[in-house]
């Protein structure tokens, strides 16, 4: 069973931290390049090799967007196992189409 039950208000509540995440960064999820270059970002970082300092609020913010778009994620995969398309708002639909863009430009596939 999922951990993901209820996946619309899952993906609601990931939806708002994602957004204020991006506040808290100067994100405009608008801009494609800066959404592309967050995503290369996301796509590169590995928590064990991240030196995050606490007291430093861009930094951590920036490894706690990067947990969201990782839950984001899952919670898409899981609905999708139940023939359900779920997806957040326009700061979500960015991030994603951001990654997934990254992602398949890394593996050749543009």
């Amino acid at each position: 069973m999922s951990g993901f039950e209820n996946y619309t208000r899952e993906a609601g509540q990931l939806d708002r931290e994602i957004e204020r995440k991006g506040v808290i960064l100067g994100i405009d999820w608008n801009n494609e390049a800066q959404v592309r270059a967050l995503a290369r970002e996301a796509l590169d970082c590995k928590i064990e090799a991240a030196h995050c300092d606490p007291s430093d609020p861009q930094e951590r913010t920036r490894i706690e967007l990067f947990g969201l778009a990782q839950l984001m994620l899952t919670v898409m995969k899981e609905s999708a196992r139940v023939d359900m398309h779920t997806h957040g708002g326009a700061a979500w639909k960015a991030f994603a189409a951001a990654l997934w863009a990254e992602y398949e430009l890394r593996q050749g596939r543009t």
